[in-house]
């Protein structure tokens, strides 16, 4: 009875029972017959009961709780002790006593007599909303668990159990026994069991014991709630409670990082093999096998599982993670199967060829399907282990990205039987452009839209403000590029020399000033930001750790793929100019490359003032003066120096074998240069030289696109530390193969080719620059070191050269004609100027008997031994002259 007339009373919009209490079917059906029957009816068959507050020993001499009792218009009464309770008992009041201490003698008195008991908290609240005092069938302290659900798991001892459930009563909340989506919370005291799985899978926040015990403690706090974020992580179950990991097949620094990682998520770190470790944290990518056989207790997973759990603040399943060898062949098979060990050496030369052919048509750019002879499917077997239409760009799903990058190629016209320079930039420029929107669309998908997402297990990766300011016009730009690639890729397939490519950049050259200044402008800001908040935020740098490692990336970071945005007009750049230098001058589309070339220039001296670097130009500055007849063109804003490495030539090109050789990698072409010769009986004066003299001679300025497969030569006996570069320079129908060895232990050459492969593909926009490293055999490519670093080939390559030196120096069809022109008309001008002196008669006497002797006269005979004559008499004169 007392409950229905509260609950026809004022008090309406507060909730006046406890769903633990009263089964689910009759709440409603109660709430039902309580809103059809009318409100005069109950009121004449039910008396109205008034609320009586009772304020229990030291609740009575808070003047704080007598203020807020008057303020909500509620009688109360002072009691000192239980026995006073029988005279203050009356049918006409519903009392609900305020207690100060629930685990006082009188709390326990007036709970055994099934009272109805609250604490001052709750009359203070009520005070502060201006609400009635809510109906509670148990005690109830305080409303810090009000709507909250909880449920338990893991605990074995019933006392411990008991006092948690008697704790979360007492502020409010409710306990569901078992585990289902109405649950708000799930309190464990271990991490396994079916609620803690579904707990995971429904992102439900999984806590600790002593999150109810610190709750418990500021019980007396106003406006305190236990479910609020920055008190609730606190107690959170780290995902890796319970867990000893122990990791295999990671970089040193890699496996110091995630342990830091292990130790912050709540979990241990043990060596290898120890029997003690529940997980085995493994690289797949690397890990063939394992050294050891796991015990059936041991959880042997890929890494994702290590960086899932740290994203989703919850220990992920292991099931969906579990580490399986492979069962298929490695993907990569020598090349030793291309044996070339045939008696001809004519078939050999031509294997050779047909393998370098067939390395360079799979790493072809062109948008069209390559044209195979007949015989290919029977001359070679690598095709699977090169074809480039595997790599991530090719296969990648994107999901959700926009139609640009899913919708069905029109490349089906067949390629022109004559293509001309301009069509092949052309195409290099499609294709470039349609690599780089690719990337965009990796960056949004892979990266931007899940973050972007709402309901995030374990909430939100990061703030709105973070995401905007990693990503700023990313999206615009895409749309843009998105645009430009559908334009070119209309004009490669209806191919005409007359149609215009310059048209399409002026078309959208507004839509890049607009969307390209915001991004670079704040490059640096972003950059940091993400640096920043991979530091700080373990679940994002475990998100980081997730997205990188998957093809699409080809394992570039986030930083380095948000870079490309910055060098990609560059490189349009340098694509238009090529393009307009293979346009004929009466093509009308001449002028309009110089147009959208200008149009760029905007947006390009944003990019270049962002991205200059003082310390990158002054390498560059010292590496022109290092090589003599380096090309001007080196010197540029938006290039930088990567790395040097010293090699020696192992073939015919660039230079002879057993030439010392400097590579210079910049992060758009490799400058090549040789050890300079010393050149005997060369004086010249060191006055006004400020710098030493050059050390190197330059040899070639390859840009990085001309690279087409980068060889990893494997270690043999007669072959250490080579690689070699397989090269299609534009002017060439046929491929090159530059062969070096490295002679400096300081770079490992896994490194090294790493570091080539990585530029190379950001030149021509491709993520995956691991496709671009090719594992050989030395003999399929007829590449050796042997007796590279001897004496005696040392001295042999010595003899060599002094022998190239003394052939051209003496030989009459070898001599320079301009030199020897030069030489006898100083002579005939200083002879002609004064007498002759004795040395003059001298050589005029020899050449007198020389000719007689020959008996016929030659001029070169008549000019060689005046011309040493002179420069033997003017080498005496300068050396007296010094000294």
């Amino acid at each position: 009875m007392a409950e229905y007339s509260m609950l026809t009373s004022t008090t309406r919009r507060t909730s006046l029972a406890d769903s633990s209490i009263f089964d689910s079917k009759v709440t409603e059906i109660s709430k039902e017959n309580l809103l059809i029957g009318s409100t005069s009816y109950v009121e004449e068959e039910m008396p109205q009961i008034e609320t009586r507050v009772i304020l229990v020993q030291e609740a009575g001499k808070q003047e704080e709780l007598i203020k807020a009792l008057k303020e909500i218009k509620v009688c109360f009464v002072k009691m000192e002790s239980v026995e006073e309770f029988e005279g203050l008992d009356s049918p006409e009041f519903e009392n609900v006593f305020v207690v100060m201490d629930f685990q006082d003698s009188v709390f326990n008195d007036l709970y055994k007599a099934d009272c109805r008991v609250i604490g001052p908290p709750v009359v203070l609240n009520c005070s502060q909303k201006g609400e009635p005092l809510p109906f509670s069938c148990r005690p109830l302290y305080c409303t810090s668990m009000m709507n909250l659900v909880l449920c338990f798991t893991g605990f074995r001892k019933k006392e411990e159990l008991v006092r948690l459930v008697t704790l979360v009563h007492h502020m409010g909340g409710v306990i569901r026994k078992d585990f289902n989506s109405k649950v708000t919370h799930l309190v464990a005291n271990c991490t396994q069991g079916e609620k803690f799985r579904v707990a995971v899978s429904l992102g439900t926040p999984i806590m600790k014991p002593e999150w109810i015990y610190k709750a418990w403690e500021r019980r007396n706090e106003q406006n305190f709630c236990a479910a609020v974020d920055d008190f609730r992580n606190e107690f959170k179950v780290p995902p890796f409670q319970d867990c000893v990991l122990s990791f295999l097949g990671f970089s040193d620094e890699e496996k110091t990082n995630m342990e830091e990682m292990t130790e912050m998520q709540g979990g241990k770190y043990l060596p290898l093999g120890d029997e003690r470790c529940t997980h085995l944290v493994v690289e797949e990518n690397i890990v063939k096998d394992l050294p050891f056989e796991p015990s059936k207790k041991l959880y042997v997973v890929k890494q994702e599982w290590f960086w899932g759990s740290i994203q989703m603040d919850a220990r992920a399943g292991e099931t969906m993670y579990l580490y399986e060898k492979a069962n298929t062949p490695e993907l990569k098979k020598s090349v030793s199967m291309l044996s070339l060990n045939t008696p001809n050496s004519n078939r050999k030369r031509r294997r050779l060829k047909e393998t370098l052919a067939q390395l360079s048509r799979e790493t072809d750019l062109s948008p069209f399907p390559p044209r195979k002879r007949a015989s290919a499917e029977h001359s070679l077997s690598i095709g699977s282990l090169l074809d480039i239409s595997n790599t991530p760009e090719s296969s990648i799903n994107y999901g959700e990205t926009p139609k640009s990058c899913t919708k069905s190629s029109k490349n089906s016209t067949p390629v022109p039987s004559k293509q001309s320079a301009r069509w092949q930039v052309a195409k290099e420029l499609y294709q470039t452009e349609s690599n780089y929107v690719n990337i965009l669309a990796t960056i949004i998908q892979l990266f931007q839209v899940p973050l972007e997402e709402e309901g995030q297990r374990g909430g939100p990766i990061l703030a709105p403000e973070e995401i905007k300011t990693i990503f700023g016009s990313i999206p615009d730009i895409f749309e843009v590029h998105t645009k430009i690639k559908d334009d070119l890729e209309d004009l490669i397939v209806n191919w005409d020399e007359n149609k215009s490519i310059g048209d399409i950049f002026l078309k959208y050259s507004k839509d890049l000033v607009k969307t390209y200044p915001p991004f670079v402008n704040f490059f640096e800001m972003s950059k940091e930001t993400i640096i920043k908040c991979e530091k700080q935020k373990p679940r994002f740098h475990a998100f980081l750790k997730i997205n990188q490692a998957k093809p699409e990336c080809g394992r570039q970071s986030l930083v380095e793929l948000l870079i490309r945005p910055v060098q990609r007009l560059p490189s349009v750049a340098l694509l238009l100019n090529d393009l307009k230098k293979h346009t004929a001058d009466e093509n009308p589309d001449k002028s309009t490359l110089e147009k959208a070339i200008g149009s760029l220039k905007e947006v390009m001296t944003h990019i270049n003032e962002d991205k200059r670097k003082t310390e990158a130009q002054k390498q560059i500055f010292d590496v022109v003066y290092e090589v003599d007849g380096c090309p001007a063109n080196l010197l540029s804003s938006h290039r930088s120096l990567v790395q040097r490495v010293e090699t020696i030539s192992l073939g015919e090109h660039p230079c002879d074998r057993g030439e010392q050789v400097t590579l210079f990698l910049f992060n758009d072409c490799l400058e090549i240069a040789r050890k300079r010769h010393k050149v005997i009986g060369t004086f010249r004066s060191p006055h006004g030289q400020t710098r030493p003299p050059a050390s190197l001679k330059h040899i070639h300025l390859m840009p990085l696109s001309q690279i087409k497969k980068v060889l990893d030569i494997r270690e043999t006996e007669d072959c250490r530390n080579a690689f070699a570069l397989l090269v299609r320079p534009p002017t060439e129908q046929a491929n090159v193969l530059l062969s070096f060895q490295m002679t400096s232990d300081e770079l490992p050459k896994e490194n090294w080719l790493k570091m080539l492969c990585r530029h190379v593909a950001n030149t021509i926009c491709k993520a995956d620059a691991e496709n671009l490293i090719y594992t050989a055999d030395p003999e399929t490519f007829e590449v050796n070191t042997k007796d590279m670093d001897s004496t005696l080939s040392r001295a042999s390559r010595a003899i060599k050269k002094t022998s190239k030196k003394v052939t051209r120096a003496f030989s009459f069809s070898k001599t320079p004609k301009r030199a020897l022109r030069r030489a006898l008309m100083t002579s005939h001008s200083s002879m002609e100027g004064r007498s002759p002196s004795s040395s003059d008669k001298h050589g005029m006497s020899r050449l007198s008997s020389t000719s007689s002797l020959a008996g016929i006269p030659s001029p070169s005979l008549v000019s060689l031994p005046s011309f040493f004559e002179r420069r033997s008499h003017t080498l005496s004169r300068s050396t007296t002259h010094l000294i």
